[in-house]
């Protein structure tokens, strides 16, 4: 058979060791920074669960990364979405090794006055309440292991702040707060982390950088250097609040 004679007196090629295959669940998949996760997720060998609410995009994901690989579409600010959805994970014995709370909004850029409760409101559901969702329906499974990662994505706006843009600081302040609350609560062995990912070139930066937007690296950029980066993350690593490098 080709391939199957070796060459006198040269040694052996060693298989490359393959990685730990982990289960890997990103919130806010079908674009920006979670859908360039997937990529780099899926090539690191790892099986990826997602969820995003562009219907569309989760097809394409579906068709592109079949299983084991699992996205959904749904809302992550709608419970009964969440809860169907952590249930079905569970029940294909996908527990995750590594969640992440990428899914967010942003609102116009204007003065606190300015914003209606409804644009309030979207922000604080999807920021605050779809990550507690999240970690409510997801967080058990992992619990009764007693391993695993749950990464709350922050922002440069969780560590500062900016005019025009205060119910996002508001959210993301919370989310620091929050993951370090969680990380207390944990057992050993586990690890909650507020990560701010930097400035990347995103749909949501340029609605506040407009052009200047550009002058960041692209979210496929960014994912080469921080897939790496979560997926080193560990039980030493629990409360500290931490910045993509």
């Amino acid at each position: 058979m080709a391939g199957a004679q070796r060459t006198a007196g040269l040694p052996t090629r060693q298989p490359v060791k393959s990685p730990e295959r982990r289960v890997i669940v990103i919130t806010g998949v079908t674009r920006g920074l979670g859908r360039a996760l997937v990529d780099e997720c899926v090539r690191a060998g790892h099986t990826v669960v997602g969820c995003g609410r562009d219907a569309g995009a989760v097809a394409e994901l579906t068709s592109r990364f079949p299983g084991p690989h699992a996205f959904r579409a749904l809302d992550v600010t709608a419970e009964p979405q969440v809860a169907a959805w952590a249930a079905e994970v569970e029940a294909r014995k996908l527990v995750p090794d590594l969640l992440i709370n990428n899914a967010a909004v942003i609102a116009r850029t204007a003065p606190l006055w300015e914003l209606s409760a409804a644009e309030f409101d979207r922000v604080v559901d999807v920021n605050l309440k779809g990550v507690a969702n999240v970690i409510r329906h997801f967080l058990p499974p992992m619990l009764a292991r007693r391993r695993g990662v749950v990464v709350n994505l922050s922002s440069g706006w969780g560590r500062s702040t900016d005019r025009g843009v205060a119910v996002y600081c508001a959210t993301k302040w919370g989310i620091e707060g929050l993951t370090r609350a969680l990380a207390q609560e944990l057992p050993p062995g586990m690890a909650a982390v507020p990560l701010n990912p930097g400035i990347i070139n995103t749909d949501m930066l340029r609605s506040c950088f407009g052009d200047s937007a550009r002058d960041y690296p692209s979210p496929e950029a960014w994912a080469r250097r921080a897939a790496p980066f979560l997926l080193s993350l560990g039980a030493k690593h629990n409360g500290q609040a931490l910045t993509v490098p």
